[in-house]
């Protein structure tokens, strides 16, 4: 599905502002985003759309100036700078009708930013069950050699306890007290299952830099998920990477943002693509002994 077509970005010069832009507070000087593209003027999307460039080439600002102009949910905040919302007004998108009366609500927002929060909360929710299962662990020692007599309805609680401490062992005790551990799994694991989570059916994601927190393989799975996503669950996606395996992705547009203009080339072309190509042909004497 194409629910955003085609997005427009103004020149790079201020000729545009019809105030006193000169007042504006600004960083050494920057009026960011004004003068970060360069040649860029109008973006056209296929369903699955890659953005890529190095360091200050405008990936990431592109997308925060989509999800902005759209009012996309998101998650993690972004410098919108003095100049940020002068730059906006100049921009247009051309959108499906489809979008605004099916997919507005369930598109978003996804940065790398979002998926190291989730793993720091998963992180400070799995310390905390360990603590717990620390205490219970203790709980069950005591309560597994208890002589208790039960007095009152009051005791009922403390009865009960002690009876499952007396009849499981410790591992069961506090596996049943805690009723669901928080699944130990790794960074990889837990970033992936952070975009099957948030993307659903049917909807706009604009994906920043997806790779950041997910090995080689995962990366792998998460490039047949999007694939998948957007063959059978109607959704399309725009995503920052400089990623080779997501640069892969199956019929992708790539806008190369560090050519003058930025121009639509083949994945294979991109200058990162290239030096990992250069770096392991290199190196293929390697690969050739380790098969001996």
């Amino acid at each position: 599905m194409l629910y955003l077509k085609s997005f427009s970005v103004p020149d790079d010069g201020l000729a545009h502002l019809d105030r006193n832009w000169e007042s504006k507070r600004t960083c050494y000087g920057s009026r960011y985003p004004f003068g970060v593209f360069h040649g860029l003027s109008h973006v056209r999307f296929e369903p699955l759309t890659i953005l890529c460039g190095g360091n200050g080439s405008g990936k990431t600002t592109l997308l925060n100036l989509i999800g902005e102009k759209l009012e996309l949910q998101r998650g993690a905040p972004f410098n919108r700078s003095a100049f940020f919302g002068d730059y906006l007004d100049l921009c247009q998108a051309e959108t499906a009708s489809a979008f605004d009366r099916e997919v507005r609500g369930t598109s978003r927002v996804i940065t790398s930013d979002d998926v190291f929060d989730y793993l720091l909360d998963l992180r400070c929710m799995n310390e905390g069950i360990d603590t717990k299962r620390r205490e219970l662990l203790a709980e069950y020692a005591d309560k597994r050699y208890a002589r208790f007599q039960m007095r009152s309805l009051a005791d009922l609680d403390e009865l009960r306890k002690v009876v499952d401490a007396q009849r499981h062992t410790g591992s069961r005790y506090v596996n049943e007290q805690l009723m669901r551990d928080v699944p130990g799994q790794s960074n990889g694991e837990s970033g992936f299952l952070y975009f099957t989570r948030h993307i659903g059916e049917g909807g706009l994601y604009l994906l920043d830099e997806p790779e950041n927190s997910l090995s080689v393989r995962f990366q792998q799975e998460l490039a047949k998920f999007l694939e998948d996503s957007v063959r059978f669950y109607r959704c399309q996606f725009i995503v920052a990477t400089h990623s080779p395996i997501l640069l892969a992705l199956k019929d992708a547009r790539v806008y190369d943002l560090d050519r003058t203009p930025a121009s639509v080339c083949r994945w294979t072309e991109v200058a990162d693509v290239a030096d990992f190509y250069a770096f392991f042909k290199a190196h293929e004497a390697d690969f050739q002994q380790e098969k001996r």
